[in-house]
């Protein structure tokens, strides 16, 4: 029981975690181009359509960049499919254990030689679901 409610913890409050550090190391707003804009807009107006447009062209070539190898449009079968794993992943775990759940309130014990088996599939049901909840927890910022 120690290393399932362990499993289920830290997946359940790693990504907030990680997202709270981020805002705390990583603040938000001094250094974007909006800011860069409003600035400008008090200071120096005269420069803003340069800025805009060194902007533009910034973005256009880092999307050129972002798409260096990209040839076509995967199929939508491939997009659906990718679209649709981690709901598929998470509804099957919920699933396994409710039904390992069932099976220990039924009294039914696994065999013996299969107990590491079901400890591991256990114990990645419960990282799979507690990750998908713990994605779920925002400070409430942005």
């Amino acid at each position: 029981m120690g290393v399932d409610a362990i499993i289920a913890l830290v997946s359940l409050l790693a990504p907030p975690v990680i997202d709270v550090v981020k805002k705390l190391f990583v603040k938000g707003g001094k250094d974007t181009p909006e800011a860069t804009l409003s600035t400008l807009a008090t200071t120096k107006p005269e420069v803003l359509a340069a800025y805009v447009t060194a902007q533009a062209n910034l973005l256009k070539s880092q999307t050129e960049f972002f798409n260096r190898d990209v040839t076509g449009s995967p199929a939508p079968w491939v997009c659906t499919l990718r679209a649709s794993i981690r709901p598929i992943g998470t509804i099957a775990s919920i699933v396994i254990l409710f039904i390992m759940g069932m099976l220990s309130f039924s009294g039914y014990t696994f065999p013996k030689e299969l107990e590491t088996t079901v400890d591991g599939l256990r114990y990645t049901c419960e990282a799979i679901t507690s990750s998908w909840f713990g994605t779920r927890i925002t400070t409430g910022t942005n």
